[in-house]
């Protein structure tokens, strides 16, 4: 009779220079599903380890030609989320320390017992299968809280996507501009999160919100006496920020001195803190933002060229909410949920009527006029289902002939999405130039279905190609 056949358990590099032992252990191991890569060397393990992927690593510490602590630091190096057991027949609690601090899993002692071992390696593998688990969890997080949290289907918001998962490693500096509450800063938290610099700090500034002389000290920090109530010294944001990422909001307030301190610290990475002469040099990525023309302002003689030019490097220029409304259901439903969330109202959503006022209105505040537009309308809510006269006096159009009270729900997007639609598709073809292969490419449909869609919305007759 066959007997039944053990599961797999994953590859295993196992080192030990006495040979018996070797060749026991790995038939053991074997025979419990393991596959086995069995090395007596430091530098037959070293070799494997670098050209062949485990799932664990089990290596005695004495070794002839060294010790498993150098096979240890070899592997960190090259896998370190890969678990690496030792073990050891003159083990003490200096060993086991030393072992953990080096960043094994465990120390065995010799002589093994077989389910101790197998005990030890089961562990090991879950601590693999956690961390594994953790790093996609975080990568869900990312995917979540980075770009896919700033919701757009504009074919325009869609370019500026692809950008930063192209430059989001780069060291370049990057522009941000567009109206306010555009969501410029959400932009440069997504570019940190898509980069290496993800799990250092992201140091943000509002330039305008400090007089000259306290944002040069909240920028570059200052020494205990520099100015009359400098009591002792303080860090500034760009030293807060080595390693990571800085962002300067409304960076086109700065002081003509402030800019030739930026255009320094922007070019050779160095600066002194405010009345010191110490000088510090910093790793930080540096994003900045403004809702001016800066072009205007250098012509003007209010902006430096030079630092123009220096931050001018990646430029990424969002659109306001009034040219993307395509966009505005989307928004609606994700603050209507997270409304829902916070305040604990069940509301249904809004009627087709209140839609469609938000949909003609021009939204000078942007997204975050959207935001609160939304959150004032749930907070005062009397019903389930928000009408239009929910709406702030400045979104409501009194000359508009009152539709069905159909609640827009995340089930019914499609349907508020109708009277957008045909602006998006303009909007794209007018920025095309009328091409039409370019107009579905960016899109994201086939040339068919955009001349079906054209046709329907009345759109062929307007053809210039």
């Amino acid at each position: 009779m066959n007997q039944p056949t053990k599961p797999q358990q994953g590859h295993l590099l196992l080192v030990d220079d006495d040979r018996w032992l070797l060749d026991s252990m790995s038939q053991w191991l074997e025979s419990e599903g393991f596959q086995v890569t069995p090395c007596w060397r430091v530098s037959d393990a070293k070799k494997k380890l670098g050209s062949e992927t485990f799932d664990l690593v089990l290596c005695d510490i004495r070794l002839d030609d060294g010790d498993g602590f150098e096979v240890l630091d070899f592997a960190r190096k090259r896998t370190p989320s890969t678990p690496f057991l030792l073990m050891t027949g003159y083990g003490g609690p200096d060993s086991g320390a030393e072992a953990v601090s080096r960043g094994a899993f465990d120390l065995l002692t010799k002589p093994l017992i077989d389910q101790e071992l197998l005990t030890a390696l089961q562990r090991a593998k879950q601590q693999r299968m956690i961390a594994d688990e953790n790093e996609r969890l975080k990568a869900e997080l990312d995917r979540r809280f980075g770009m896919e949290n700033i919701l757009s289907h504009d074919y325009r918001m869609l370019k500026i996507f692809e950008v930063i998962e192209s430059i989001a490693d780069a060291r370049a500096t990057v522009l941000i501009t567009g109206e306010n509450g555009t969501g410029k800063s959400m932009i440069a938290r997504a570019i940190h999160r898509r980069s290496k610099r993800r799990n250092n700090p992201f140091v943000e500034v509002a330039c305008g919100a400090l007089p000259d002389n306290l944002l040069e000290s909240e920028l570059f920090g200052h020494v205990t006496g520099a100015f009359t109530g400098a009591t002792h010294n303080k860090v500034g944001k760009f030293k807060q920020a080595d390693g990571g990422t800085i962002f300067l909001d409304e960076i086109g307030t700065a002081s003509p001195a402030l800019q030739v301190k930026l255009l320094r610290v922007l070019q050779e990475f160095q600066f002194e803190a405010l009345g010191g002469n110490e000088t510090f040099s910093v790793d930080s990525r540096t994003i900045l933002a403004t809702n001016e023309n800066l072009e205007e302002q250098v012509r003007l003689g209010k902006f430096r060229q030079d630092l123009f030019y220096r931050i001018n490097v990646i430029h990424l220029q969002l659109p306001a909410l009034r040219e993307r409304i395509g966009d505005i259901p989307l928004l609606i439903e994700h603050f209507l949920q997270e409304c829902r969330k916070e305040f604990g109202k069940e509301i249904e959503g809004f009627t087709s009527d209140a839609m469609q006022q938000m949909l003609q209105y021009s939204w000078p505040g942007n997204i975050r006029e959207l935001e609160n537009v939304v959150q004032r309308a749930v907070l005062l809510a009397k019903r389930p289902l928000l009408d239009a006269s929910d709406l702030p006096p400045q979104v409501q159009r009194r000359d508009m002939v009152p539709q069905s009270a159909l609640p827009v729900t995340s089930d019914r997007l499609r349907h508020a999405m109708t009277l957008p639609e045909k602006q998006i598709i303009l909007n794209a073809l007018q920025a095309n130039r009328w091409n039409r292969n370019l107009t579905a490419e960016q899109l994201g449909i086939n040339r068919t279905t955009l001349y079906k869609k054209m046709k329907k919305l009345g759109l062929q007759d307007e053809v210039h190609e």
